[in-house]
């Protein structure tokens, strides 16, 4: 996902984005040490996916709090 279709999205959105991303890394994790997944490149994507949006959410939320 790109950072400016990350900055389009309100920040309750964001949150709940964030969680189900954490959900899905942890089931790949899982999935990758059964051996029943072989792309890891995957699961990178997702943890940058995941930084991206923290970051826009942490900004997000300054913006609120001034």
């Amino acid at each position: 996902m790109k950072v400016s279709d990350i900055r389009k999205l309100p920040t309750n959105e964001l949150a709940s984005e964030s969680t189900k991303l954490r959900e899905e890394i942890a089931e790949l994790k899982r999935r990758l040490h059964m051996g029943e997944v072989q792309n890891v490149r995957l699961l990178r994507n997702k943890r940058k996916d995941l930084a991206r949006m923290l970051t826009v959410l942490s900004e997000q939320l300054a913006k609120e709090n001034i």
